[in-house]
């Protein structure tokens, strides 16, 4: 079972709409070494895991929870990217365009007008050229060591592209995730180099990590001197034995050590979207909205009863 809390991973930083940067983040999403397949890669891996080698199985499992967090903090990111860059500022019952003058001009100029017109200015499940996800990029091969390994090039490949879409742009919005993303795909390097290590792999010699400073950017350089880049999250309400690997000096032989924590040591507030009318969305009239608005009043009435009860009978 999987448990949720309305927390992201990482703040999203205000900036200007960039649809542009937006379409380059949708590489680091959709792509083939994007964030939707490390998370699908390492939890088809759980899932389908064999044999007693628990720590292993925690290992991968708790990366690819956490990859689900990245899911949702880079389509957070895009979707702020994306929104509000029509700069459309009519009514919420307003009828967009009924004048004639298209709202939305700017968006068929756009890298990728589908965000306007598939995503209502928000994020897509494709890469930034369009090319919808595939289930193809994930590999699972039954085969520990190979599936550690594959993994390893995963996570380095991915920060490769992620520093190369940081260079893209100058956006605050797009650079605060990526950056954040660079950091922690480091801390995943780190724990499958670990984990071959425990298992006699010198993968060092069969696949060397590619060797480049991500210190250089100063959104990076934060995140690594708090050392985010060698702890790793077992997001377990049950326990975990990841500690048994995740442990220790760091592959990178850089004099650091590596953390097993249970969670992040922060979480930070989801930004709510505001309406788009020149998207019809959410589209209510005020009849619905009135109707939403109630169920939002009970649901909130509700919760306080039940929080009021549990209080009087824990």
């Amino acid at each position: 079972m999987f448990y949720h809390v309305q927390s992201l991973i990482n703040p999203i930083v205000d900036d200007q709409p960039d649809p542009s940067a937006a379409n380059a983040l949708q590489e680091g999403l959709g792509g083939q070494f994007g964030e939707m397949r490390t998370m699908m890669q390492y939890l088809f891996q759980s899932f389908n895991f064999r044999g007693d080698g628990i720590p292993y199985l925690d290992l991968i499992q708790g990366v690819g929870i956490e990859e689900i967090s990245h899911v949702e903090l880079i389509t957070k990111t895009i979707s702020r990217l994306l929104d509000g860059a029509p700069e459309y500022h009519g009514g919420k019952y307003d009828v967009p365009g009924a004048g004639g003058d298209p709202v939305m001009n700017m968006a068929k100029e756009q890298k990728n007008v589908q965000h306007f017109i598939h995503g209502a200015q928000g994020a897509l499940p494709v890469d930034s050229a369009g090319n919808p996800w595939s289930g193809s990029y994930v590999h699972n091969h039954g085969n520990l060591v190979l599936d550690l390994m594959d993994n390893l090039v995963l996570e380095s490949t991915g920060r490769l592209q992620k520093c190369r879409i940081y260079q893209m742009s100058s956006n605050k919005t797009l650079r605060a995730t990526v950056a954040y993303l660079i950091a922690r795909d480091e801390a995943h390097e780190m724990a499958f180099a670990k984990a071959l290590e425990t298992l006699g792999i010198d993968w060092g010699k069969a696949l060397p990590i590619p060797k480049f400073d991500a210190t250089q950017f100063p959104e990076v350089k934060k995140l690594i001197d708090a050392g985010i880049n060698r702890e790793q999250y077992t997001f377990r309400l049950d326990g975990s034995e990841m500690g048994k690997i995740f442990q220790g000096s760091a592959p990178a032989n850089d004099g650091t050590e590596l953390i097993t924590l249970t969670e992040p040591r922060e979480s930070f507030p989801i930004p709510s979207a505001p309406e788009r009318p020149e998207e019809f969305a959410p589209g209510l009239d005020p009849e619905m909205q009135d109707l939403a608005d109630a169920l939002a009043e009970f649901k909130d009435k509700t919760l306080k009863d039940m929080e009021r009860k549990a209080g009087q009978n824990p």
